[in-house]
């Protein structure tokens, strides 16, 4: 694919990181293990590293242009927040040693799970969670203090756009799995989100800071850890020419819906959520 085909490819990194909360991981995964089909056991550790790069760009500037009344939802969240960018920084080392097997084929898997879990489970396609939530009325911000009040008294409240929010406790395994197999983490975090009680338009908007904090530092190990393929235009195992040119196409795109976000119905949302998640795990197992 050529440096024009890519930025036009670039455009739709852009409309599912403002639509899905992608970063464009989904998209960027499928589109660089195509072209590089031929570095053959590089090949997936290639497409992981550079959506690495993607989603981190297009996830720092679709977090500036986030309104701060969404980003409030966040408020709070710092052992999530740190949980989130070891896991990052752990998965992206990890996948230096991986085998291509292992990478391409989790990441179908990965799909696959999660595209089951979504339309066997309750609470994707409707707003999930309790119609209250706790409020602590002293200590412990954040979605840890809010569920079952940990940190102070309980006080009932309605259930908000943003819902309760992701337990700390998963920033871990959420960070880890994102950055090993180049995905970002919307696909664990728009599902908790929307389980949680969030509108879908807050969990995928939601979905690009925190695939801020966990892709910075996969990107760092990634950049000083990875060992350089014999392609030229590569640091460690990013594409960097491919990169740009996605981004190129993406930036502009996610800058100007940022600030008029489409209103999409909840259903037709969250179904078009799905079906990209499933594309893209096809495009993965047939390349």
């Amino acid at each position: 694919m050529d440096f024009v085909g890519l930025v036009l490819v670039g455009v739709l990194v852009g409309l599912t990181t403002v639509l899905f909360g992608f970063g464009g991981g989904f998209v960027t995964v499928p589109i660089i293990t195509l072209v590089h089909a031929d570095l053959g056991s590089d090949t997936a550790r290639v497409a992981a590293a550079t959506s690495a790069l993607v989603m981190l760009v297009n996830a720092v500037v679709s977090t500036v242009s986030t309104k701060r009344e969404t980003l409030a939802h966040l408020k709070g969240e710092w052992w999530l927040f740190i949980l989130l960018a070891a896991g990052g920084a752990f998965g992206a080392f990890c996948a230096k040693f991986a085998p291509e097997t292992l990478l391409k084929w989790g990441f179908v898997i990965y799909i696959a799970v999660t595209a089951i879990d979504l339309l066997a489970r309750p609470g994707f396609f409707r707003r999930g969670g309790a119609k209250v939530r706790t409020k602590a009325v002293k200590g412990g911000g954040g979605a840890a203090g809010r569920v079952g009040g940990v940190g102070g008294v309980g006080a009932e409240e309605a259930l908000g756009e943003g819902g309760r929010g992701i337990a700390a406790l998963f920033g871990f395994p959420i960070g880890g799995l994102a950055s090993f197999l180049g995905v970002g983490g919307s696909v664990m975090t728009v599902p908790m989100m929307r389980r949680s009680g969030a509108t879908m338009t807050v969990a995928t908007t939601l979905a690009n800071p925190l695939t801020l904090i966990i892709m910075l530092p996969a990107v760092l190990v990634t950049i000083t850890t990875h060992a350089s393929t014999e392609v030229p235009g590569m640091l460690g195992s990013v594409d960097l020419r491919s990169a740009l040119a996605l981004l190129i196409g993406a930036i502009p795109l996610i800058v100007l819906l940022r600030r008029r976000v489409p209103k999409i119905p909840e259903v037709i949302h969250a179904w078009g959520y799905v079906i990209l998640l499933i594309t893209a795990g096809v495009v993965v197992a047939v390349s």
